[in-house]
């Protein structure tokens, strides 16, 4: 039985009159069955693509690599064939088997050895005197680095500096002839649907151009904690990895970092670290050898709708301050748990994300001012910029507290929760550190609005609506207000057993 076409009459009835007018405006054309095409113009895409690739591709590298290995196991675990005397293979087989060191180490393949590894990647020249930049996964515990030039050539590169929250990397290398640079550009300024360009080494094939449209901007694929990813379509494969992304105008306007893909080849869903992020971190590496970051001082969460109206704040924004680092820079200005800042240096704080990457971009020394919400009002505190490597580890947080009283247990029910006073029988069952306060969840409903929020036994609530908690009698008396006061949830500070915190606003319903 054959399978019956759809007929193309009534489809042809209902986009006639769009097709005519792309036909008469030159946009498109018809084919022999019927099926609307491009234009030769639209097909190889905008003008200026082959330009650009022409005048950039000798500033895009090869980047190989090699690492030292060492073997572990029993070896080579092959069997080596036994003739009789005088066979005319004799001489190969022992040859082949007994003389070859296999993986496995001595003649035989036994024993470990060490061995090397080799990968290939891409880079981008960004100085005539031989600087590279690319990604750090590209050449990470690499013990041998070569830079190969669009033309064949083969350097050694040394390596300057990395960046691993970035996935960055700054090499360099002698160069022996003129180098063609390519510049930064502004990735601010991409809008999307604007075509870029990719040039990088796909399969270790060599120098390879693809082209595509910049699909969104400021992705966070939870690689790092400062993704702000430009998507594109355009073709990045394996060995893509640290080349650059280019606008029409040959400037680099990102790396290419990562890609989505069940195979392991481009689905079109590729990602670049921004050239605005780009430029800042190599200019640091190139002077510093490292890269020295801005440092609040605090531990922030995402401001929830939930979370939102508990604080009396319209619309949901900001990042939640969880907790405060004792020996931080937001301490000593004012800022506690529980404040939402809203606005850093004159820039506005939409979520966590944001306050992270504006923080880190903040020279160390200096002093902005910080917009917060506390208790539905607006403060503005002036806080001196720390450095991120200074922040002392572990970190150290401090919450209000009512004080080191520790009373007999009294168990009280709220919320879905079975709550108690601390007491020393309780801090070790639940391993609870002496400098967590407050009051402990000994049990939690199943279905309850808290078991959804994944409070379990062992958290210890610290403040109900913002107001520190010493026992469960205090728990149940500030629930059962805010009931009456018509609220529709409460927001808990909740403590795990070393002293971690986080935000849960539980229903009150």
């Amino acid at each position: 039985m054959t399978e019956a076409v759809p007929t193309l009459g009534g489809r042809l009835r209902q986009g006639l009159m769009a097709i005519c007018l792309g036909t008469s405006l030159g946009m498109a054309s018809f084919g022999t069955a019927g099926i609307l095409l491009p234009t030769p113009a639209q097909a190889r895409g905008p003008e200026g693509i082959a330009d650009v690739a022409e005048k950039v591709i000798d500033a895009v590298v090869n980047i190989s690599t090699t690492q030292n290995v060492e073997a572990k196991g029993g070896g080579d675990k092959r069997v080596v064939p036994q003739l009789p005397p005088g066979s005319p293979f004799e001489e190969f087989f022992e040859d082949f088997f007994k003389n070859r060191r296999g993986p496995g180490g001595d003649k035989g393949g036994n024993g470990p050895r060490a061995h090397k590894v080799n990968s290939l990647g891409s880079g981008f020249i960004i100085s005539t005197d031989g600087y590279v930049v690319t990604n750090n996964h590209v050449i990470a515990d690499a013990d041998e680095i070569n830079v190969i030039l669009n033309d064949g050539t083969k350097a050694r590169a040394d390596l300057v500096g990395v960046d691993k929250k970035t996935d960055l990397a700054l090499l360099k290398f002698k160069p022996e002839k003129p180098l063609t640079a390519v510049k930064f550009g502004d990735s601010d300024a991409l809008r999307l649907g604007e075509w870029v360009i990719a040039i990088g080494n796909p399969f270790s094939l060599g120098g390879t151009v693809t082209a595509g449209i910049v699909s969104a901007r400021n992705r966070d694929i939870n690689s790092g904690p400062y993704d702000s990813y430009i998507q594109t379509d355009a073709a990045i494969n394996r060995g893509n990895s640290g080349g650059p992304l280019f606008n029409l105008n040959g400037e680099v306007v990102g790396v290419n970092t990562a890609i989505i893909s069940p195979s392991g080849g481009s689905i079109g869903i590729g990602f670049a670290v921004p050239s605005k992020t780009v430029s800042r971190v190599i200019e640091q590496l190139r002077e510093f050898k490292e890269v020295r970051r801005g440092w609040l001082g605090v531990r922030i969460q995402q401001v929830t709708d939930e979370i939102a109206e508990s604080l009396n704040i319209k619309p949901a924004r900001g990042a939640l301050v969880a907790g405060i680092d004792d020996k931080g820079p937001a301490k000593p200005a004012g800022i506690e748990p529980g404040d939402v800042i809203v606005k850093f240096d004159g820039k506005d704080i939409k979520e966590p994300k944001d306050l992270s990457r504006v923080v880190a971009d903040t020279p160390t020394g200096k002093a902005v001012d910080v917009l917060i919400i506390r208790k539905g009002a607006e403060q503005t505190k002036q806080v001196t910029i720390g450095r991120l490597d200074d922040a002392p580890t572990p970190v150290r947080v401090s919450t209000k507290s009512n004080g080191d009283t520790v009373e007999k247990t009294v168990t009280q029910k709220a919320l879905g929760l079975d709550l108690a006073n601390i007491s020393k029988d309780l801090r070790g069952r639940y391993k609870i550190k002496d400098s967590v306060k407050g009051v402990i969840i000994t049990g939690v409903d199943d279905g309850s609005d808290a078991a959804e929020k994944r409070l379990s036994a062992g958290d210890v609530i610290v403040e109900v609506a913002q107001e520190a908690v010493a026992n469960a009698a205090d728990v149940k008396k500030r629930v059962d207000q805010l009931k009456k006061d018509g609220k529709k949830s409460v927001l808990l500070l909740v403590s795990n057993g070393e002293g971690e915190l986080r935000f849960v606003a539980v229903s009150l319903k």
